[in-house]
Protein backbone atom coordinates (compact mmCIF):
# COMPACT_ATOMS: atom_id res chain seq x y z
CA UNK A 1 0.00 0.00 0.00
CA UNK A 2 3.02 2.38 -0.30
CA UNK A 3 2.10 3.70 -2.99
CA UNK A 4 -1.51 4.85 -2.22
CA UNK A 5 -1.31 8.76 -1.15
CA UNK A 6 -3.09 9.91 2.29
CA UNK A 7 -3.51 13.29 2.90
CA UNK A 8 -2.96 14.29 6.33
CA UNK A 9 -5.28 17.23 7.51
CA UNK A 10 -4.53 17.67 10.85
CA UNK A 11 -1.29 18.23 12.89
CA UNK A 12 1.28 15.55 13.17
CA UNK A 13 0.32 15.44 16.78
CA UNK A 14 0.85 11.65 17.93
CA UNK A 15 4.13 9.95 16.97
CA UNK A 16 2.32 6.50 16.72
CA UNK A 17 -0.49 7.20 14.26
CA UNK A 18 2.07 9.21 12.22
CA UNK A 19 4.71 6.18 12.43
CA UNK A 20 2.09 3.44 11.00
CA UNK A 21 0.85 5.83 8.29
CA UNK A 22 4.50 6.63 6.92
CA UNK A 23 5.25 2.83 7.25
CA UNK A 24 2.13 2.31 5.13
CA UNK A 25 1.32 4.55 2.97
CA UNK A 26 2.57 7.57 1.10
CA UNK A 27 1.66 10.59 3.64
CA UNK A 28 1.21 14.28 2.72
CA UNK A 29 0.85 16.66 5.20
CA UNK A 30 -0.98 19.46 5.06
CA UNK A 31 -0.10 21.20 8.09
CA UNK A 32 3.45 21.43 6.98
CA UNK A 33 3.16 23.07 3.66
CA UNK A 34 3.82 26.78 3.58
CA UNK A 35 0.96 27.42 0.55
CA UNK A 36 -1.82 24.91 0.86
CA UNK A 37 -3.52 25.30 -2.00
CA UNK A 38 -0.02 24.62 -4.32
CA UNK A 39 0.50 21.72 -2.09
CA UNK A 40 -2.79 20.20 -2.69
CA UNK A 41 -2.91 20.66 -6.46
CA UNK A 42 0.24 19.39 -6.37
CA UNK A 43 -0.71 16.24 -5.12
CA UNK A 44 -4.30 16.38 -5.90
CA UNK A 45 -4.42 13.02 -8.49
CA UNK A 46 -2.42 10.89 -5.96
CA UNK A 47 -4.29 11.39 -2.50
CA UNK A 48 -7.08 8.71 -2.39
CA UNK A 49 -7.53 8.97 1.27
CA UNK A 50 -7.74 12.01 4.35
CA UNK A 51 -7.05 11.37 7.73
CA UNK A 52 -8.74 14.21 10.17
CA UNK A 53 -9.62 14.69 13.49
CA UNK A 54 -11.75 16.42 15.64
CA UNK A 55 -10.91 19.79 14.90
CA UNK A 56 -9.33 18.97 11.17
CA UNK A 57 -11.44 17.11 8.68
CA UNK A 58 -12.37 17.81 5.15
CA UNK A 59 -14.96 20.64 4.17
CA UNK A 60 -16.59 20.34 0.84
CA UNK A 61 -13.96 22.50 -1.24
CA UNK A 62 -11.19 20.23 -0.37
CA UNK A 63 -12.97 17.20 -0.29
CA UNK A 64 -13.84 18.42 -4.78
CA UNK A 65 -10.13 19.49 -5.22
CA UNK A 66 -8.75 15.58 -4.71
CA UNK A 67 -10.78 13.67 -7.67
CA UNK A 68 -9.21 10.20 -6.45
CA UNK A 69 -10.09 10.79 -3.30
CA UNK A 70 -12.11 7.32 -1.44
CA UNK A 71 -12.57 7.33 2.28
CA UNK A 72 -11.76 9.85 5.11
CA UNK A 73 -10.57 7.97 8.38
CA UNK A 74 -11.18 10.35 11.69
CA UNK A 75 -8.69 10.19 14.29
CA UNK A 76 -12.33 11.28 16.45
CA UNK A 77 -15.79 10.29 17.18
CA UNK A 78 -17.23 13.81 15.78
CA UNK A 79 -17.35 14.09 12.37
CA UNK A 80 -18.91 17.88 12.34
CA UNK A 81 -15.12 18.98 10.50
CA UNK A 82 -16.21 16.26 7.70
CA UNK A 83 -19.15 17.40 5.01
CA UNK A 84 -20.73 14.15 5.13
CA UNK A 85 -23.69 15.12 2.87
CA UNK A 86 -20.93 15.96 0.31
CA UNK A 87 -18.98 12.24 1.01
CA UNK A 88 -22.89 10.69 0.35
CA UNK A 89 -22.72 12.78 -3.04
CA UNK A 90 -19.62 11.52 -3.84
CA UNK A 91 -19.52 8.18 -2.65
CA UNK A 92 -16.42 8.73 -0.38
CA UNK A 93 -16.18 6.52 2.39
CA UNK A 94 -16.41 7.90 6.08
CA UNK A 95 -15.01 6.39 9.32
CA UNK A 96 -14.51 7.46 13.19
CA UNK A 97 -13.00 6.12 16.17
CA UNK A 98 -16.00 4.98 18.67
CA UNK A 99 -15.80 3.54 21.83
CA UNK A 100 -12.27 3.18 22.40
CA UNK A 101 -12.85 6.74 23.92
CA UNK A 102 -15.58 6.62 25.44
CA UNK A 103 -13.77 5.59 29.56
CA UNK A 104 -11.32 8.54 28.96
CA UNK A 105 -13.90 11.12 27.94
CA UNK A 106 -16.22 9.70 31.03
CA UNK A 107 -13.73 10.11 33.52
CA UNK A 108 -12.84 13.61 32.59
CA UNK A 109 -16.22 14.85 32.88
CA UNK A 110 -16.38 13.16 36.23
CA UNK A 111 -12.68 14.79 36.72
CA UNK A 112 -13.99 18.43 35.46
CA UNK A 113 -16.96 18.03 38.11
CA UNK A 114 -15.19 17.01 40.93
CA UNK A 115 -12.50 19.70 39.75
CA UNK A 116 -15.11 22.41 39.79
CA UNK A 117 -17.45 21.62 43.02
CA UNK A 118 -13.89 21.11 45.29
CA UNK A 119 -12.26 23.83 43.84
CA UNK A 120 -9.25 21.39 43.56
CA UNK A 121 -6.91 23.71 40.75
CA UNK A 122 -7.31 26.64 43.10
CA UNK A 123 -6.94 24.39 46.40
CA UNK A 124 -3.22 23.29 44.41
CA UNK A 125 -2.44 27.14 43.62
CA UNK A 126 -3.41 27.83 47.28
CA UNK A 127 -0.34 25.18 48.56
CA UNK A 128 2.11 25.97 46.19
CA UNK A 129 1.92 29.66 46.91
CA UNK A 130 2.36 29.36 50.49
CA UNK A 131 -0.75 30.64 51.54
CA UNK A 132 -2.00 27.34 53.62
CA UNK A 133 0.96 28.63 56.33
CA UNK A 134 -1.45 31.79 56.58
CA UNK A 135 -4.70 29.82 57.28
CA UNK A 136 -7.19 27.09 56.16
CA UNK A 137 -8.27 27.03 52.65
CA UNK A 138 -12.30 27.56 52.61
CA UNK A 139 -15.22 25.12 52.54
CA UNK A 140 -16.20 24.24 48.83
CA UNK A 141 -19.35 22.11 47.48
CA UNK A 142 -19.90 18.20 48.11
CA UNK A 143 -19.95 16.51 44.80
CA UNK A 144 -21.91 13.13 45.69
CA UNK A 145 -26.02 12.95 45.78
CA UNK A 146 -25.72 15.73 43.33
CA UNK A 147 -28.10 15.61 40.39
CA UNK A 148 -26.70 15.44 37.10
CA UNK A 149 -28.46 16.17 33.48
CA UNK A 150 -26.69 14.97 30.63
CA UNK A 151 -27.80 16.50 27.10
CA UNK A 152 -27.31 13.10 24.77
CA UNK A 153 -27.42 9.76 26.36
CA UNK A 154 -24.99 7.93 23.95
CA UNK A 155 -21.69 5.44 24.51
CA UNK A 156 -20.11 8.60 25.97
CA UNK A 157 -23.01 10.07 27.88
CA UNK A 158 -23.91 6.08 29.15
CA UNK A 159 -20.81 5.99 30.80
CA UNK A 160 -20.71 9.44 32.21
CA UNK A 161 -24.07 8.56 33.71
CA UNK A 162 -23.07 5.02 35.27
CA UNK A 163 -19.66 6.86 36.84
CA UNK A 164 -22.19 9.67 38.64
CA UNK A 165 -24.23 6.54 39.70
CA UNK A 166 -21.35 5.46 41.59
CA UNK A 167 -21.21 9.06 43.93
CA UNK A 168 -25.28 8.26 44.22
CA UNK A 169 -26.04 11.04 41.65
CA UNK A 170 -29.71 11.06 40.52
CA UNK A 171 -29.50 11.01 36.60
CA UNK A 172 -31.50 12.60 33.97
CA UNK A 173 -31.20 13.90 30.08
CA UNK A 174 -31.98 15.25 27.27
CA UNK A 175 -31.95 13.57 23.21
CA UNK A 176 -34.11 13.85 20.57
CA UNK A 177 -35.97 10.94 21.65
CA UNK A 178 -36.47 9.15 24.92
CA UNK A 179 -34.62 6.16 25.27
CA UNK A 180 -37.23 3.36 26.69
CA UNK A 181 -34.43 0.86 27.74
CA UNK A 182 -33.40 3.03 30.35
CA UNK A 183 -34.20 3.97 33.90
CA UNK A 184 -32.86 7.56 34.39
CA UNK A 185 -35.38 10.20 33.65
CA UNK A 186 -35.88 12.10 30.37
CA UNK A 187 -36.54 15.68 29.88
CA UNK A 188 -37.91 16.41 26.89
CA UNK A 189 -36.12 19.93 26.72
CA UNK A 190 -32.95 20.89 27.57
CA UNK A 191 -34.65 24.19 29.30
CA UNK A 192 -36.02 21.57 31.55
CA UNK A 193 -33.64 19.63 31.94
CA UNK A 194 -31.24 22.18 33.43
CA UNK A 195 -33.92 23.88 35.59
CA UNK A 196 -34.20 20.06 37.38
CA UNK A 197 -30.40 19.54 38.07
CA UNK A 198 -27.45 20.32 39.73
CA UNK A 199 -24.69 19.51 37.35
CA UNK A 200 -25.36 19.58 33.35
CA UNK A 201 -23.22 17.57 31.04
CA UNK A 202 -23.18 18.32 27.20
CA UNK A 203 -22.07 14.95 25.58
CA UNK A 204 -23.94 14.85 22.51
CA UNK A 205 -22.40 15.39 18.53
CA UNK A 206 -22.28 18.61 17.51
CA UNK A 207 -24.69 19.20 14.63
CA UNK A 208 -26.51 22.52 12.91
CA UNK A 209 -29.13 21.06 15.58
CA UNK A 210 -27.50 21.11 18.75
CA UNK A 211 -25.08 24.30 17.72
CA UNK A 212 -25.86 26.36 20.90
CA UNK A 213 -27.82 24.07 22.54
CA UNK A 214 -26.98 26.07 25.80
CA UNK A 215 -27.69 29.37 24.69
CA UNK A 216 -28.63 32.12 27.22
CA UNK A 217 -32.38 30.50 28.60
CA UNK A 218 -30.83 26.74 29.63
CA UNK A 219 -27.97 28.61 31.48
CA UNK A 220 -30.70 30.91 33.61
CA UNK A 221 -32.52 27.80 33.82
CA UNK A 222 -29.46 25.72 35.60
CA UNK A 223 -28.96 28.74 38.24
CA UNK A 224 -26.55 30.55 40.19
CA UNK A 225 -26.02 27.17 41.80
CA UNK A 226 -25.44 25.30 38.55
CA UNK A 227 -22.22 23.79 36.99
CA UNK A 228 -21.59 23.53 33.54
CA UNK A 229 -19.54 20.39 31.88
CA UNK A 230 -18.72 20.73 28.60
CA UNK A 231 -16.62 17.62 26.76
CA UNK A 232 -18.31 17.67 23.49
CA UNK A 233 -17.62 20.50 21.28
CA UNK A 234 -17.26 24.28 22.09
CA UNK A 235 -20.05 25.56 19.81
CA UNK A 236 -22.41 23.66 21.76
CA UNK A 237 -22.38 26.28 24.13
CA UNK A 238 -23.11 30.18 23.10
CA UNK A 239 -19.47 31.11 24.76
CA UNK A 240 -20.76 34.83 25.25
CA UNK A 241 -23.19 34.17 26.79
CA UNK A 242 -21.74 31.74 29.74
CA UNK A 243 -19.13 33.78 30.05
CA UNK A 244 -22.12 36.89 30.72
CA UNK A 245 -23.36 34.49 33.38
CA UNK A 246 -20.11 33.78 35.14
CA UNK A 247 -19.38 37.38 35.57
CA UNK A 248 -22.47 38.02 36.76
CA UNK A 249 -22.74 35.11 38.86
CA UNK A 250 -25.92 33.82 36.85
CA UNK A 251 -24.22 30.29 36.92
CA UNK A 252 -22.41 28.77 39.67
CA UNK A 253 -19.55 27.25 37.88
CA UNK A 254 -17.87 25.68 34.50
CA UNK A 255 -15.42 22.57 33.42
CA UNK A 256 -14.91 23.22 30.31
CA UNK A 257 -12.40 20.87 27.70
CA UNK A 258 -13.23 22.72 24.61
CA UNK A 259 -14.14 26.16 23.33
CA UNK A 260 -15.94 27.89 20.28
CA UNK A 261 -12.62 28.95 18.85
CA UNK A 262 -9.51 26.61 19.99
CA UNK A 263 -6.77 27.37 21.34
CA UNK A 264 -8.76 30.93 22.00
CA UNK A 265 -10.15 30.91 25.11
CA UNK A 266 -11.95 33.66 26.15
CA UNK A 267 -9.71 35.82 28.69
CA UNK A 268 -12.66 36.49 31.03
CA UNK A 269 -12.42 33.02 32.08
CA UNK A 270 -8.48 32.90 33.39
CA UNK A 271 -9.45 34.96 36.67
CA UNK A 272 -12.39 32.80 37.54
CA UNK A 273 -11.75 30.41 40.11
CA UNK A 274 -14.92 28.68 39.63
CA UNK A 275 -13.97 27.46 36.24
CA UNK A 276 -11.60 24.72 35.07
CA UNK A 277 -10.10 25.01 31.92
CA UNK A 278 -8.71 22.28 29.80
CA UNK A 279 -7.09 22.16 26.52
CA UNK A 280 -9.21 19.77 24.94
CA UNK A 281 -7.76 16.64 26.42
CA UNK A 282 -10.75 14.42 26.40
CA UNK A 283 -8.99 11.36 24.86
CA UNK A 284 -5.06 12.39 25.71
CA UNK A 285 -3.69 9.24 27.32
CA UNK A 286 -1.11 7.14 25.42
CA UNK A 287 -3.57 4.15 25.72
CA UNK A 288 -6.65 5.63 23.92
CA UNK A 289 -4.44 7.28 21.25
CA UNK A 290 -2.75 4.10 20.41
CA UNK A 291 -6.31 2.66 19.88
CA UNK A 292 -7.60 5.43 18.03
CA UNK A 293 -4.45 5.07 15.43
CA UNK A 294 -4.91 2.05 15.41
CA UNK A 295 -8.88 2.22 13.88
CA UNK A 296 -7.46 5.20 12.13
CA UNK A 297 -5.06 2.68 10.32
CA UNK A 298 -6.85 -0.51 10.07
CA UNK A 299 -9.91 1.55 8.30
CA UNK A 300 -7.69 2.37 5.82
CA UNK A 301 -6.14 -0.90 5.67
CA UNK A 302 -9.75 -2.50 5.48
CA UNK A 303 -10.26 -0.25 2.67
CA UNK A 304 -7.73 -0.75 0.52
CA UNK A 305 -8.13 -4.11 1.24
CA UNK A 306 -12.02 -4.62 -0.21
CA UNK A 307 -12.33 -5.98 3.05
CA UNK A 308 -15.66 -4.52 5.37
CA UNK A 309 -14.68 -0.90 7.43
CA UNK A 310 -13.97 -1.46 10.62
CA UNK A 311 -16.15 1.37 12.11
CA UNK A 312 -18.16 2.73 8.97
CA UNK A 313 -20.20 6.02 9.55
CA UNK A 314 -20.87 6.92 5.46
Amino acid sequence: METIGVLMTCPPFFPYLLEQLEKRFTLYKLQNAPDKTQFINSHKNSIRAIVGSGGFGADAKLIDQLPKLEIISSHSVGLDKVDLPKCKEKGIRVTNTPDVLTDDVADLAIGLMLAVLRRLCESDRYVRSGKWKKGVYKLTTKFTGKSVGIIGLGRIGMAIAKRAEAFSCPISYYSRTEKRDVKYKYYPSVVELAANCQILVIACALTEETRHIVNREVINALGPMGVLINIGRGPHIDEPEMVSALLESRLGGAGLDVFEDEPNVPEQLFRLENVVLLPHVGTATVETRKAMADLVVGNLEAHFSNKPLLTPVV
